[in-house]
């Protein structure tokens, strides 16, 4: 079986989908892929290990971007 049915297979799974949106397959190659209902945008798989770091990176990157900006512009 190709990589691209793989892919397909497991992005169909229900069973790969949380009931908050996320998605979780090792198998499937792909970081990014469409969320389940695909015209609402992209989510990331967290299977996979940089699609961990990039969910990661948001949860503590964004807020300690706020931090650092409200600390630079305080007067």
């Amino acid at each position: 079986m190709a990589q691209d049915e793989i892919n397909k297979n497991e992005w169909k799974n229900p069973d790969n989908w949380s009931g908050l949106g996320f998605y979780f397959s090792k198998k499937d190659s792909r970081v990014w892929v469409p969320k389940s209902t695909p015209w609402m945008g992209w989510t990331l798989n967290i299977g996979r290990p940089m699609g961990a770091y990039l969910l990661l990176a948001f949860i503590i990157g964004i807020p300690l971007f706020i931090i650092i900006i409200g600390v630079v512009t305080r007067k």
